[in-house]
């Protein structure tokens, strides 16, 4: 049912992604596929904030992103349920959604904060997921 699996990571929280990443690990072994990563360095190069920044770093940033992203897999996923690591650059949720089109996965898994009221009126990334992604999305709640 669930070959071909994208899990969504936040390398800068070391708290909560393990509970995303356990849950597509469980359905992994069970359904024997298999478990590509995402994570997104967010664009910064044509904002505002993008002129106080060396014209190379957001280049640096996603290659140093990837370097960490291939170690996380390394240590968390045995190498029969690895594929792929991707790092995205740009709108968070649009990354994952263009990922998860470019990797045709059967299944999304993303991790989400339980709702504040400020999300209510803004939405999460998980939550646009949700509203736009074309296969089955997983929400783990930390």
């Amino acid at each position: 049912m669930f070959k071909s699996i994208l899990v969504a990571v936040d390398l800068a929280d070391t708290t909560s992604p393990h509970l995303a990443l356990n849950a597509a690990l469980d359905l992994a072994r069970k359904y024997d596929g298999r478990i590509h990563l995402i994570t997104v360095v967010p664009g910064f190069g044509e904002s505002v904030v993008g002129q106080y920044f060396a014209p190379d770093a957001e280049k640096k940033a996603v290659e140093e992103t990837h370097l960490q992203l291939h170690a996380f897999a390394e240590e968390h996923i045995d190498a029969a349920l690895r594929d792929t690591c991707v790092v995205g650059n740009g709108t968070i949720y649009q990354e994952i959604l263009d990922a998860a089109d470019r990797l045709e996965v059967d299944l999304i898994v993303i991790g989400s904060h339980r709702p504040a009221m400020k999300d209510y009126l803004v939405g999460p990334n998980a939550a646009r997921v949700v509203r736009h992604a074309e296969t089955n999305v997983l929400v783990v709640r930390y």
